[in-house]
């Protein structure tokens, strides 16, 4: 695979503050990745170091190849950035701020029109930005990222603010932004949106990377529990029996949370038994998220009680 790009080893410290410690992961062209974690975990230093608005207390950071700090003006305007809280000079209108943005990354200004279009803001497009909604300057905000048809996006919290409508069309834009070879991170609290649209999650937390793979890996790695349901026949007759461990949800429908060993075996008891509906609910991102921080705390309490009883044993 074809990387866009790399961090090794990468840590990056504020005075006494450590955000970021020996971090490594990187993403191959064309892939969607997610970048999840707590505020504070690390995720908004990442990006600037990414876009070399950083430059790393050690470790290498590489983006299309080259360094991103000082970087060649070529590499910077292939570059697609949203910060989480966009601002924007609220005397210029939609229009104009987008000029501005084109001028600088020496976008073509044909594309203004079509892209205020794309993201709705066409009938606004001569208002002052001051006269915005919060969504609208959100829209705005991805329309400047999107610019020129950047090689990289790095997008923070980019649906902010966006209702429904939007929020699908500014993800079937990323799509074809992937299809024509764009690398994605999306650094996101709305995991469920991620959990359908990301090829690969990176988990941070305190600075530290703590997981990444594909959902299917992370499942794999966390092994926890399938939720099996099942809808019985509406005929108002007996409730079948399909064995042990099923708990009633309503009057006709039951559900067991099977552990990775259990699952065909109870997914087949369900299915010699008289039922008129199945759902298979794998783990959900958010489960998955919870399960990867609350092991990196608990691992954190454990190191710690090892320290406590290297010191007093060292004390007596």
């Amino acid at each position: 695979m074809t990387l866009a790009i790399e961090l090794r080893d990468v840590s990056k410290s504020f005075g006494p503050l450590q955000a970021v410690r020996d971090v490594s992961f990187s993403l191959g062209r064309g892939e969607i990745v997610a970048l999840v974690g707590h505020n504070g975990a690390g995720k908004t230093t990442l990006i600037k170091l990414m876009l070399g608005l950083l430059r790393p207390s050690g470790g290498h950071v590489r983006v299309l190849g080259a360094d991103p700090v000082g970087g060649s003006a070529a590499v910077r305007r292939k570059l697609g950035y949203l910060p989480e809280n966009v601002s924007f000079n609220p005397a210029l209108t939609g229009r104009e701020t987008l000029s501005f943005y084109s001028a600088l990354k020496r976008a073509e200004r044909g594309q203004l029109q079509g892209m205020l279009d794309r993201v709705g803001l066409a009938a606004a497009a001569d208002r002052r930005v001051r006269t915005y909604s919060k969504g609208m300057r959100q829209r705005l905000g991805l329309a400047q990222a999107l610019l020129g048809a950047p090689e990289v996006l790095l997008l923070d919290e980019p649906t902010t603010g966006l209702d429904p409508a939007s929020r699908r069309d500014f993800y079937g834009f990323l799509d074809e932004l992937r299809g024509r070879g764009a690398t994605i991170l999306l650094s996101s609290h709305a995991l469920s949106e991620l959990e359908e649209r990301a090829d690969r999650v990176i988990i941070v937390g305190r600075g530290v990377k703590i997981a990444d793979g594909t959902l299917d890996e992370l499942r794999g790695i966390a092994r926890l529990p399938t939720r099996i349901r099942v809808r019985l026949p509406e005929d108002g007759g007996a409730v079948p029996d399909v064995g042990d461990g099923w708990r009633p949800v309503n009057g006709r429908t039951l559900e067991i949370d099977a552990a990775p060993q259990d699952k065909v075996a109870l997914l087949r008891s369900a299915m010699a038994a008289e039922i008129a509906d199945l759902d298979v609910i794998p783990p959900t991102l958010d489960a998955l998220y919870a399960h990867f921080q609350d092991s990196q705390i608990q691992d954190s309490q454990n190191r710690g009680d090892q320290v406590r009883d290297t010191e007093e044993e060292a004390g007596r």
